[in-house]
This record gives C-alpha cells, sequence and structure tokens, in this order.
C-alpha cells in the first residue's frame, strides 16, 4: 500500500472516529444531560389537567353590603369517562335524566361533550372543561331529585350530585344595579383569542360586562389545577400534582345599596309616569355623583334585567329579549351607552359662551315668541312670546329665543357660510372646556362618546355622507323621499359640510346634531357645582384581599377645568337655582326643604316609533345639591317622557329625597342616607353577611 493510500484510509479512519463521537454525545445529551426535559414532555403527552376555579371574590358598596357575592347551589354533574363506557355510551342514563331533570336530552348531549367534538355551528353550550372532571348539567337542582339520582345509581352511572359555587347578585333592599355590576359566563374561544396577555384555563368563568369585567383579574382569583396521569386508553393511572386554588380579591365600590335602589324606584316611576301622560316613555337612565370627587354613588338604566339568569342558562328567548326593541332593549345601558340630544340643559354652555363673546350677563333681553334665521322662523317653546326679561330668568323659563339671536349674531360674526380663518366659535369652544368629546372615563366597559356638532364634524360627516346625499333620489327609500327631505338632502350635498344658521341657533338651546349620555350630562353639572373641576367617574374604590389587606385603591383624577370665570359660574349658580324658585323647576320641587340647583330640559326628537306614530320628546333634568355647598350631581333621562320638569324633574326629587331624608317637604332626623353629609370615606369590612342599615 503506498504512501496516499495510507493518508486515504487515515482520513476515512479519523471521519468514522469522529462521527462516533458526535453520536454517542448527542445521545448522552438527550438521554442523560436533557433526560429530565424529554421525561416531561412524554409525560405531558400523557398527562390532563382539571381546572378547579378559584372561589370569585365579592363586589361591595362603600359600606360593605354585597352586590354580588357566591351562593352554594347542588348541581347535578355527569362523569364521561364513566358513561363513554356504557355500551350506547350514555344514551339511555342522559335520556333518563333529561326526564327526571325535565330537560331536553339535546341540550344535555350537547352540555357534556367537548367543544372540539362538535361541528363549528353546534357548539354553543358545550363543554369548555376537561372530561376528566365532573360537567354540571344544571347547577340549581332540587335536593329531592339529587337524592333520587344517588339513590338510584344503577340507573344512573356517572351521574352525581354535589355542591358548587354559584355567582349570585342578591338584590338587597330591592336593588338590580344590572348594567353595572354585569354578569359572569364560561369562557369562549374569542375570549382566548384576544391576546390581551391574561392567562386564561378553559373551564373557568370570567366577567362578561360591567364590573365583573373590568375587574375581573382581582375578582377571578387563580385556580386549582389537578394533574391526571392516562394511558394509551384514556384510563387514570396516577395523580401527578394538585395545586389548591386561591380566592379572588374583594371590589369595594362607591356605590351606595340604598341609594342604588331609590334611584332605581324613582327612574322606574318617572317612565311609569310619562306613560300615564300619554308619551311613549320607552326608557330611561339616572346618575348620582359625588362632585367633589367623581365617584359615583348611583346609576340605573331602565329598562334592566336579571344578572341572576345568565348564571341559570339563558334560554334562546331570553336572550332574544335582551335586544328586542319591542322589549326596550334591556341590554343597552341608557346611562353608559345612550345619546340624547341635551336641550336646554345645554344652556349652561350658551351662558359661558355668550359672556366670552361679550355680552353683559347681568343685562335684560328680549324673547319674543319667534326669530328670523334667512328664510325660516325658529319658534320659541310652544311659540310663547315672553317680553323682557335678565338673562338668569331666560335661564330660569328657559326661553329659546334669547340664544338664537346671539347664537345667530356670532355665527354672522364668524363670516356665516363662508368663515373667516380663525372665527372666533365662542360656543363651539365653550363646550369644548367640558370635554364632551372624551369619555367620562368610568371604570365599565363600552361607554359611548358624546358627540359635538362642531365644525370638524361637520366636515368628517360630510365626508361620509355626502355620496349619499348627493345621490338621495336613488340611494333613499321611498319611505325617505317626503318633500322635506328631499330638499334637504340637496342642502346637504351642497354644503353639508359647513355650519349653518340653523345648526348655529340649534346648537345654543341643545338641539340639531350634539348628543350626550347622561353620564356626561352629569359630569357637565358637577363641574359646575364643584366650581369648574371636571373629574373622572369612578365605581371602584378599592381592591381587598380576603384577609382584610388593600392592595389598591383608586385615587381621583382631575380631567380638566372649565375656562369659565369665577363670576360666569357664580352667575350660573344663581340662575340654576332660580330655576326652581320661579321658573321651569318650580313644580317639580315646590316646598322642598333642601335647595336645589337644576335645569329642565325637553328634547325635540326626529323620526318615528316602529309603530308609525311621531317620535315624543326627551324629558331631561340635571341638577346638583345643596346649593350653598353643592355635594351631589343627579341627573335623569327618560326617552319619549316629554317635558322635562314634569317626568324627570319629579323623579330627581324622589331622588333628592332619599339622600337628604325628606318626607312631605320636611327633613326626617336620622333619615338621610349620609348623616354627616358625606359618602363613607373607610373601607368597609367585608363580611357575606353584611346588611344594610335601614333609613328610620
Amino acid at each position: 500500500m503506498n504512501q496516499r493510500s495510507r493518508l486515504n484510509l487515515l482520513v476515512f479512519q479519523i471521519l468514522v472516529i469522529s462521527l462516533m463521537v458526535a453520536l454517542f454525545g448527542r445521545l448522552f445529551y438527550l438521554q442523560v444531560a436533557s433526560g429530565p426535559k424529554y421525561r416531561d414532555a412524554a409525560l405531558s403527552i400523557q398527562s390532563r389537567d382539571v381546572i378547579y376555579p378559584a372561589t370569585r371574590g365579592l363586589i361591595v358598596d362603600s359600606s360593605g353590603v354585597p352586590l354580588a357575592l357566591n351562593k352554594v347551589g347542588l348541581a347535578i354533574t355527569i362523569d364521561r369517562i364513566a358513561i363513554d363506557q356504557q355500551p350506547d355510551q350514555g344514551i339511555a342514563v342522559m335520556q333518563r335524566l333529561s326526564k327526571l331533570l325535565k330537560l331536553k336530552y339535546k341540550d344535555i348531549y350537547r352540555n357534556t361533550r367537548l367543544c372540539g367534538e362538535l361541528p363549528t355551528g353546534q357548539r354553543a353550550g358545550c363543554w369548555t372543561g376537561s372530561r376528566y372532571q365532573p360537567i354540571p348539567i344544571t347547577k340549581d337542582a332540587d335536593p329531592d331529585t339529587a337524592l333520587q339520582i344517588v339513590e338510584r345509581s344503577d340507573q344512573f352511572p356517572g351521574v352525581d350530585a354535589e355542591p358548587i359555587a354559584i355567582r349570585n347578585y342578591p338584590g338587597i333592599v330591592g336593588l338590580n344595579a344590572a348594567h353595572v355590576l354585569g354578569y359572569v359566563g364560561p369562557l369562549t374561544d374569542s375570549d382566548l383569542a384576544k391576546g390581551d396577555g391574561k392567562q386564561y384555563f378553559r373551564s373557568e368563568s370570567i366577567g362578561k360586562s360591567g364590573l365583573e369585567f373590568s375587574y375581573d383579574s382581582y375578582l377571578r382569583g387563580t385556580p386549582g389545577i389537578k394533574t391526571l396521569i392516562v394511558d394509551r386508553k384514556e384510563a387514570v393511572t396516577s395523580q401527578r400534582q394538585d395545586t389548591a386554588s386561591i380566592p379572588g380579591n374583594h371590589l369595594v365600590t362607591s356605590l351606595d345599596a340604598r341609594l342604588q335602589s331609590a334611584v332605581e324606584v324613582a327612574l322606574e316611576d318617572a317612565v311609569l309616569r310619562g306613560r300615564a301622560n300619554g308619551y311613549t316613555s320607552d326608557s330611561g337612565a339616572a346618575v348620582v355623583m359625588d362632585i367633589r370627587n367623581g365617584q359615583i354613588l348611583a346609576i340605573a338604566s331602565y329598562p334592566t334585567y336579571d344578572p341572576n339568569a345568565f348564571e341559570k342558562g339563558l334560554t334562546v328567548q331570553q336572550a332574544s329579549d335582551l335586544y328586542s326593541e319591542k322589549k326596550g332593549v334591556p341590554a343597552l345601558s341608557r346611562a353608559l351607552q345612550g345619546l340624547f340630544a341635551p336641550a336646554s340643559t345645554f344652556k349652561t354652555v350658551s351662558v359661558i359662551a355668550a359672556k366670552a363673546a361679550g355680552y353683559n350677563l347681568n343685562a335684560s333681553y328680549d324673547c319674543p315668541s319667534e326669530v328670523q334665521v334667512g328664510d325660516r322662523a325658529f319658534q320659541n317653546f310652544e311659540s310663547k312670546s315672553q317680553g323682557l326679561m335678565s338673562l338668569e330668568k331666560a335661564i330660569a323659563v328657559s326661553c329659546d329665543t334669547i340664544w338664537y339671536r346671539i347664537a345667530f349674531d356670532e355665527w354672522l360674526r364668524d363670516g356665516g357660510l363662508r368663515p373667516k380663518s380663525n372665527p372666533n366659535d365662542y360656543f363651539f369652544k365653550a363646550a369644548q372646556s367640558f370635554n364632551i368629546t372624551q369619555r367620562v372615563g368610568i371604570d365599565v366597559p363600552s361607554e359611548s362618546t358624546s358627540r359635538l356638532a362642531d365644525r370638524a364634524y361637520k366636515k368628517s360627516w360630510f365626508q361620509q355622507n355626502k355620496d349619499f346625499y348627493c345621490n338621495y333620489t336613488e340611494r333613499a327609500s321611498k319611505e325617505q323621499q317626503t318633500p322635506f327631505l328631499v330638499l334637504l338632502a340637496k342642502e346637504n350635498c351642497v354644503d353639508g359640510d359647513k355650519i349653518r344658521a340653523g345648526d348655529a341657533v340649534n346648537f345654543s338651546i341643545g338641539q340639531g346634531d350634539t348628543v350626550v349620555t347622561p353620564l356626561k350630562l352629569t359630569q357637565m353639572y358637577a363641574a359646575l357645582g364643584n366650581g369648574g373641576t371636571i373629574w373622572q367617574m369612578m365605581l371602584g374604590k378599592a381592591i381587598v384581599k380576603t384577609d382584610g389587606t388593600v392592595i389598591k385603591t383608586m385615587a381621583p383624577k382631575k380631567l380638566g377645568k372649565l375656562t369659565a370665570s369665577k363670576s360666569t359660574l357664580k352667575f350660573l349658580q344663581g340662575a340654576l337655582r332660580e330655576v326652581n324658585i320661579s321658573g321651569t323647576g318650580a313644580g317639580a320641587f315646590a316646598g322642598f326643604p333642601i335647595s336645589v340647583s337644576g335645569k329642565t330640559g325637553t328634547a325635540e326628537v326626529f323620526g318615528r316609533n316602529p309603530n308609525g306614530s311621531l317620535k315624543d320628546n326627551t324629558s331631561w333634568y340635571a341638577s346638583y345639591a345643596p346649593t350653598e355647598k353643592p355635594r351631589y350631581a343627579v341627573v335623569m333621562m327618560v326617552s319619549q317622557g316629554g317635558f322635562g320638569a314634569s317626568t324627570s324633574g319629579v323623579g330627581v326629587r324622589k331622588i333628592y329625597e332619599a339622600l337628604f331624608g325628606v318626607s312631605e317637604n320636611k327633613i326626617v332626623p336620622g333619615a338621610a342616607l349620609f348623616p354627616d353629609g358625606k359618602p363613607p370615606v373607610k373601607l368597609p369590612k367585608i363580611s357575606p353577611a353584611t346588611k344594610p342599615k335601614v333609613a328610620p
């Protein structure tokens, strides 16, 4: 063998040895160095996690009264492993169970299937947890029925009864608060797909709306996990770990259970009063706020629903009724999501605008029956002429025509349809100082944004609707092609991006395209009462552990300051008090022993109801009290409720009666909800057994 062949052989030997060393090194790495890692991976293929949800934390009012708690229910459960081993895979068992529980077999079948076992369109009600844990069929079984199942185990193999925690809204002192508290529901694929950084487990229930949603990460706690090892036939061979659950923390709110109940009653009474007076009166909202820090003391929406229905399980009809227009869409929170023209309650903005424009607030102005604006006459309310009066009196009796003239004059000075490059826009700027287009920041989801019909809005609106109005006869339905609407469409096509004279005068009295939520109007009147500070609205006060340790407190937050001077605010405060002395609110507050400052509003609504009738006016009453040392802002709105004073004004009076302990125009000693005039500041001790104090 020559030298070259020996060299080739040596290279080959080295290569083989290197490969062998690399191979044995890799084997050592897999079997020794990384053995535990891959052993765990292999076990995970055969392991099944069973999740046991934690006990959810309580939601309590400012005195510790439970608004949301957990009660013990009796659940009938099915063991999938056991019934799957039946010859017919448990069909006969589930059929017998359906007759006993008076449930449909198909519902029991669907409720016991893992979501992946069902076709995509048939997964409503499927089981999101593991087949290795008991699957509840009903959570409120009758004890006698449960006993029958347990005693007849031969007829119901794999079926059992066990206690289970049920989220409950006890409705203490008759309150509902469904739109505020929200409800909980099972975790869904859409929840998992949100990717919000939260760790979820499929068999958990999570907050779906309201405070339950906003504070879910605190309330939910940490679930317990039991890891089971199964063989290839899915039989449990051993248990690897069992981690105990950690209960959720409690949420202390600024709500007062007694006041919340009183507000709900007053709101419902107002809606029914509107109907008794011949109006459609289809819905409403009411809000009570502490004007010194933005805390919400009560908030109600009508119509409402039973929040406990979600835990029991909604029927198809119940789910449909929540969004039915015939039922008034109970799922919609009017306080939070409703948008309505503010009407004369908005004249407080116009006062600030007039002062900024140089008008003397202490002068007298004529209040004629109508004002000619271009080719259209704008009438006073009920077309009444009220003669010469002070501006304070004009606010009190709610004269419209004074504001028509001022707004029209300022529109002309700003250039009319050909505005100056830098118009004064006193009315728009006064409204903007209230942060109208910013949300109030309340800590529950789905708050609507109020709309300010200023120049920016008009341009945006025109871009979105220009094509429709410029091709109106082709795009609009026959019902929409009335002579008035066709003419309006032509005008919108030509100058829909501009503030027209009619827009300006309507803006000054809270009509037109400007709409606000009841929450926003409450925030606005709170700012008038407290000297100009705009507070963020909050429901949550603190997060507290089960042992009483305070984890987090929610500090009041200032969102802005009104541009109005102290003298202007002082004038407004006097004018709003005059409303209830000699103005439109005098009847509603006749003889009331606490001084209340407020403003009525009756907003005209364009359009028709589903039955073809013309829509009735929106009733408003916005206020704060006591006038001398303001503490509370109270606002009520009744959609299609008619006059502001007779419907909402009377409702607000009833709320103040509860707040201040007033009966038959007299203050009852010890009956005020907050005896020292202030809601509780100290955090309460939390106990499910806490009961509210009943005012004498």
